[in-house]
């Protein structure tokens, strides 16, 4: 390995310490109550070194994000292969439920917590975000056209499906299920789906 490669390699380490560390100080402590300098402090590193990274906190939040979103897509196109939208569809719901509770850091971050939308917002860029979500919106348009679906708003239909299971990944990761015994969680996230699916989907 070259010099320059081995530098780039450093870097890409370096990048990669930064944003894990970023993201486990967020989720203890809230990202409004982490700094620049905390950060660095973790890392050992001087805040000055984390700004030839990243220009401020809203880039790490943003490059958080990304990753997240990366993720969860890599995940979504394992479902490439499933021809029946319905199936791909009732994967892909299990999918992002298990996604949610394996990456809790990462799914509070992307969908949850509080000043994310104003940094997405500042960058006015959101490619991996609106990857996954156009991802779950062609299959449900394949569902539809196929005739599995009688209701033909797609972004209607796409968004009630997306929050029907961001709810309960949601209710889940916070901790809004103490009344639901552990044992009990997916048997009833099972049981959500089908209702879910009984009432949406119709017989072919």
């Amino acid at each position: 390995m070259g010099t320059e490669e081995r530098k780039e390699r450093e870097k890409m380490e370096m990048r990669q310490l930064i944003v894990k560390t970023a993201l486990k100080l967020f989720a203890e402590n809230g990202i409004e109550n982490v700094s620049i300098r905390a950060i660095a402090e973790k890392i050992e590193y001087s805040p000055g070194a984390i700004y030839s990274y990243f220009k401020d906190k809203g880039e790490i939040i943003h490059a958080i994000h990304t990753e997240g979103f990366e993720k969860l897509y890599a995940l979504q196109r394992s479902l490439d292969g499933i021809k029946n939208p319905v199936d791909k569809l009732g994967q892909m719901g299990k999918l992002y439920i298990n996604f949610a509770l394996e990456n809790k850091d990462y799914y509070d971050l992307m969908f949850i917590a509080k000043g994310i939308a104003e940094k997405i917002n500042e960058k006015k860029e959101w490619d991996a975000g609106e990857r996954s979500y156009n991802y779950l919106r062609d299959t449900v348009n394949d569902c539809i056209e196929q005739g599995y679906i009688n209701d033909k708003n797609v972004d209607a239909v796409t968004f009630a499906i997306w929050g029907f299971v961001h709810g309960m990944a949601a209710l889940i990761i916070r901790g809004r299920c103490a009344m639901m015994p552990d044992e009990f969680i997916q048997q009833t996230l099972s049981g959500s789906f089908n209702f879910f699916k009984t009432h949406l989907i119709t017989n072919k």
